[in-house]
């Protein structure tokens, strides 16, 4: 776990409620304004309590591609990419995030993240990573005390890069190195986002160059809004001890479906290639009569059947309340939604333009073509 962040420290931070505790501001006295910030000029926020990990050596991409489900033995130095780990039943125990850069692959992800061990036993997702080295020349190490995360988002974070004088990779997950930072180009939240991994003995020292330079402080409440409006889940809120990649988006983007030779890959495979997955990622339009809002893990009822859990739940500055769920997929778009039970109801309703495409009743082209 990573320590409470200096950055709550700066004017204006807001931690998070004792209940949701949190190393990072939560807000910076409106969440709101915030998320307008990222979505018409540009925002910085602190995400310093993910666990990086660094990951040097001579077979550092050849041993990855074993162990992770992405492809990435071809990963050209100055890209990044996405990845899991699965268990062997191809159910989701880690996301994260590379940067291959300069000899090192570097991997940031969720706090606390684990994965099951040769034997099923959960363990810190390092020491699964350190248990499958056997004899392969490469040493991943926590780097956390070395390395920390800001997120710029909005469409003018280039020009804010350019101004601090670090460069702006031009392809999604493209990376670059600048000044011991390294930038990598995000295609989320939103179309101009950037994932800095500065030295964490300069995390204050950098926070403070690109408030100056412009981008307005943005806490982690509106970050998740943007998340959520991008359909990024956040492993642990969206997903439970049972999603596999394709409930969740996660096929091509964090999980191949070609290569072989990786835990979990026959269900990924067999799963995309002859089958459909029990249940999909959906995002829920909830009724805001309402100032209580559902938890995560609630349960969604169409009538009196239950047919999917809550999972990240947000207030848009435009979209009102939603939330990600995974919903079974033989509930239709349509479907009149309940979440929640007895007093502490919510109605709910499915975003089309969230449904996928391989949905038979109605999917993303479907719906632009029913409002055109």
């Amino acid at each position: 776990m990573t320590d409470r962040s200096p950055i709550l420290d700066q004017q204006g931070a807001v931690p998070a409620p004792e209940s949701a505790a949190s190393a990072v501001p939560w807000h910076f006295g409106d969440p709101f304004a915030e998320q307008r910030s990222a979505a018409r000029k540009v925002a910085v926020v602190d995400r310093s309590d993910r666990e990086v990990i660094a990951v040097p050596g001579q077979e550092r991409l050849t041993w990855l591609h074993l162990v992770i489900s992405q492809h990435v033995t071809d990963l050209a130095d100055g890209a990044g990419t996405e990845a899991l780990v699965l268990d062997g039943q191809g159910r989701v125990d880690a996301h994260m995030l590379l940067a291959h850069v300069d000899g090192t692959v570097w991997l940031d992800t969720e706090s606390g993240a684990e994965a099951s061990g040769v034997r099923g036993e959960p363990m810190r997702l390092l020491e699964y990573l350190q248990q499958m080295v056997f004899w392969s020349k490469v040493e991943p190490r926590d780097a956390t005390a070395e390395r920390a995360v800001l997120s710029l988002v909005g469409p003018e974070t280039p020009d804010l890069l350019a101004t601090v004088d670090l460069p702006v990779p031009a392809a999604p997950y493209g990376v670059a190195l600048a000044h011991d930072v390294v930038v990598r180009r995000m295609p989320w939240p939103g179309h101009d986002a950037v994932d800095l991994l500065v030295p964490r003995a300069e995390l204050v020292a950098w926070w403070t160059r690109l408030t100056e330079a412009g981008a307005r402080p943005m806490g982690s409440l509106a970050f998740d809004a943007l998340r959520v409006e991008s359909l990024r889940p956040q492993l642990g809120v969206d997903t439970d001890e049972k999603t596999i990649p394709h409930e969740v988006n996660w096929i091509h983007v964090a999980a191949h479906v070609a290569k072989g030779c990786y835990r979990g890959q026959e269900t990924v495979a067999k799963v995309h290639n002859v089958g459909r997955p029990p249940r999909r990622m959906l995002l829920l339009h909830l009724d805001g009569a309402t100032d209580v809002l559902p938890d995560t893990g609630a349960v969604v009822y169409a009538g009196e059947r239950a047919v999917g859990r809550i999972g990240s739940v947000v207030n848009h500055h435009e979209l009102g309340p939603i939330a990600l769920a995974l919903i079974k997929r033989s509930v239709e778009p349509g479907t009149d939604l309940v979440v929640g039970t007895g007093e502490a109801t919510t109605q709910a309703s499915i975003d089309p333009d969230s449904v996928p495409d391989d949905t038979p009743a109605l999917g993303r082209k479907a719906a632009q073509g029913l409002r055109g």
